[in-house]
Formats: C-alpha cells, structure tokens, sequence
C-alpha cells in the first residue's frame, strides 16, 4: 500500500469511489450527492485551499480524503477533514485511520495548526479528535449533529476560543453537508 498527495490525474477515480462507498453505504442518492461534493471540491477549490491524499492498493485507489480551508476570525491555519472514503471492500482494516494519520502529518508539515471534522466521534477519537464546543469554534453552517463537530490541534496547545464566524471552502458551505 502506498499513501500519497492527490493529483488531478486522480479526479475520475477518486469521483467513483466516493459515489460508490456512499452508494453502498447510504444508497444510490447519496453517493450522489457525495459524488457531487468531490467533483465540485476537485473543479472549483483553490489549490491552495484543498489537499488531498490517497491510498493506492494493487494500483488501484483503495481510500482518499480531502481537508479544505477553514477560515478562523483569529487567522489561525485551519483545515477541515471532509470527505473520507475507503473502498467498501477495504473497510475495517485500519486504512482509513492510517491515511488520515498520514494527511495530518503533511498538514503539520504545511504549517496548518488545527484540523476540524464533522462525524462520527467514536471513529475520529482514535485518530486525537476530540468533540468541540461551537461556544469555542462555530462551524460554518448549523451543525444537525453537534456532537460531531470535532477538532485537533497540530501545535501541542489548547484550543482558543475564536470570537466569530468561520466560513469554509464554496464546495463545503451548503447546509445539506451539516
């Protein structure tokens, strides 16, 4: 298995595995709707604002995930983890953890100081997320599920309050998301 940088060389494939694991998983709209999500994070993002990383397993693309700015009122360097995916038969082997490990390293490397995800906090605990007040940091759009806005910080210190709102990329900004 080899961990690696997204590149748009990547972009057809790593659509169709995001549509299929949400397929799978969700049913057909939405791996859609996900599949959308991708194509328009891929399309209309700034590169400087996306990175992504994939794992390629016997040549094939076997999990990928995307972080995206997130802009703090304090100007704090942030991403957000959004989405992940790993093939539906590769699930439950600890790819998906050791993938996310592994873009946080190089988010660290790239100087970002904290990483914030919305999911499932028994997942994102084993990989240093912790659940995260909005009273502390607002996500960027009504949160359906406020246990799961979770957040990790890469500089070995607490986590601010920041006063204000946040905004991410245009791709992630739609309520349907949150």
């Amino acid at each position: 298995m080899k961990l690696i940088a997204y590149s748009p060389e990547h972009s057809k494939k790593v659509i169709k595995l995001f549509t299929d694991v949400f397929s799978d998983s969700e049913g057909q709209e939405e791996g859609q709707v996900i599949g959308q999500l991708v194509r328009e994070l891929i399309a209309t993002t700034d590169s400087n604002d996306l990175l992504g990383y994939v794992s390629i397993s016997d040549g094939r693309i076997a999990a990928c995930i995307f972080f995206s700015r997130l802009i703090l009122p304090s100007g704090k360097i942030a991403f957000i983890l959004s989405p992940v995916a790993v093939a539906s038969l590769q699930q439950g082997k600890g790819l998906g953890q050791q993938l996310i490990k592994f873009g946080i390293q190089e988010l660290r490397s790239h100087g970002v100081e904290l990483v914030f995800t919305y999911g499932d906090p028994d997942f994102y605990s084993k990989i240093g997320f912790v659940k995260i007040s909005e009273d502390v940091v607002k996500a960027p759009q009504k949160l359906t599920y406020p246990d799961g806005w979770l957040a990790q910080t890469l500089k070995n210190e607490a986590i601010a309050t920041e006063v204000g709102l946040t905004k991410c990329v245009g791709a992630l900004n739609k309520q349907e998301y949150w």
